[in-house]
């Protein structure tokens, strides 16, 4: 049977979805029963979410600034939201992880401050990835040596979710088909050409996951 999926959907594949859900399924290894947590919930946070809930995670945790994407988070399988912005995230998801830190720690935004904050969140020995693209001046967070020596584990960069797109794509599709991943959740809105300057206006307010542009 051949695989099918709206252009909308499946258009997204090649980017955000593909890095924030092989950051966690691949990056990350999240196994069935671990606990996650991510930071930044836009699309890439969101696809993290995705993927963790597949592998079986049994507890996720959304953290993000925007009370409105974290109801995104939850539409995607977040079973706990930390508003970042009016509690300490780190004493939030240890307490969600009953006072441990999450097994994996998947960090979506792309901050040196962000990055600190994910590490100090981890289960000892646990993961921390970081999907999230930095600007060229950003540099490493003041995490002293003693720490990340004495807390073990791994720090993981994640280029594009270290996946294979001749593998990967067609499995995210066939998950889409079988109802496992729902690609259309992504989609805010969708946009002609001449739109996108203010669809760009419209992310830059946390509007909207991701604007499309067909061509009819």
């Amino acid at each position: 049977m051949a695989f099918w999926a709206s252009a909308a959907a499946a258009g997204l594949i090649g980017c955000g979805v593909m890095a924030g859900l092989g950051a966690a399924m691949y990056t990350g290894n999240v196994q069935r029963g671990d606990t996650v947590a991510v930071f930044g919930c836009g699309g890439v946070g969101d696809a993290a979410i995705a993927g963790a809930l597949l592998a079986g995670a049994r507890t996720i945790v959304a953290v993000d600034l925007d009370p409105r994407k974290l109801e995104w988070a939850k539409a995607f399988g977040a079973t706990h939201t930390v508003d970042a912005s009016a509690t300490d995230p780190v004493e939030a998801v240890k307490a969600a992880t009953d006072g441990f830190g999450a097994d994996v720690v998947i960090e979506a935004v792309g901050h040196p401050e962000v990055l600190r904050q994910a590490f100090f969140s981890r289960d000892l020995a646990g993961t921390v990835v970081q999907v999230g693209v930095p600007n060229p001046q950003m540099t490493f967070p003041d995490i002293p040596m003693i720490e990340f020596f004495g807390r073990g584990g791994a720090l993981k960069p994640s280029w594009y979710g270290d996946c294979l797109p001749s593998r990967d794509f067609p499995m995210l599709i066939d998950l889409y088909r079988r109802g496992r991943l729902d690609l259309d959740r992504f989609v805010s809105e969708t946009i002609a050409l001449d739109g996108v300057e203010e669809a760009f206006h419209r992310m830059e307010r946390g509007e909207v996951l991701r604007s499309v542009v067909v061509f009819e």
